[in-house]
């Protein structure tokens, strides 16, 4: 699960990034608004979490402009203002719960944990996705072809879901990079044409009806063979 955090107190920013990683969550940190909402738009992270004052531009403005966005992803609103008034406003710009400091990292896990929980029960129960023979569960990250059923990693899982989703479009490798690897990470672009590897020895087209091509030196594109 990737997180994008985005707190202007260092400190406490770097404290959180270790905690959040340390549980096993992919963590990228912004330190103002402008940058955290470009990282947020970007529609790759499964939880935000939103310090409320921010430089640059107030947590309570860059919430609006991800659900201006039509993006849903689950939202938890730090603040150092606590009071009724002041969560019926951060509520009402779309966040999904909320947290004045100071907090303890254990409820701030648990509140995380349970968001996940929820969205994951609402991806399961979502529509599949499917081009040629297969059909694709992006909550279950399984692969439904030929009566078989392919498990997927989830940075597989969330690369398939790309292609599916721009199926008979070449993506840009460097955009795959950004989606399923985000913007903090330690890992190079080269690590795209691994996973396309593992996604073309598991899913082969002779069975699944589907081709991985690759478009020399731009990307990669989906697309059905029968």
């Amino acid at each position: 699960m990737r997180l994008l955090l985005v707190e202007d107190e260092k400190n406490l920013a770097g404290a959180l990034s270790g905690i959040l990683k340390k549980e096993g969550y992919d963590t990228d940190v912004s330190f103002d608004g402008s940058s955290g909402l470009d990282n947020a738009l970007s529609g790759i992270y499964d939880v935000i979490i939103l310090d409320r004052m921010l430089p640059s531009m107030n947590g309570i403005d860059v919430l609006k402009e991800i659900r201006r966005a039509g993006l849903s992803t689950p939202v938890i609103l730090l603040t150092a203002i606590d009071g009724v008034g002041e969560r019926i406003t951060g509520l009402d710009a779309g966040a999904d719960d909320y947290l004045a400091k100071p907090f303890s990292t254990g409820e701030l896990l648990a509140r995380i944990r349970s968001l996940l929980r929820r969205k994951t029960k609402e991806m399961r129960e979502g529509t599949e996705i499917s081009a040629g023979g297969i059909r694709f569960d992006p909550g279950l990250l399984l692969v439904f072809c030929c009566g078989k059923e392919i498990r997927l990693t989830f940075k597989e899982g969330r690369l398939l879901e790309l292609l599916l989703l721009n199926k008979g479009d070449c993506i840009p490798k460097d955009r795959i990079f950004d989606k399923v690897w985000g913007f903090n990470t330690d890992s190079e672009i080269s690590i795209v044409e691994i996973y396309i590897h593992h996604l073309r020895k598991k899913l082969p087209a002779a069975d699944c009806g589907i081709v991985i091509e690759t478009i020399r030196g731009i990307g990669y594109r989906l697309t059905e063979t029968g």
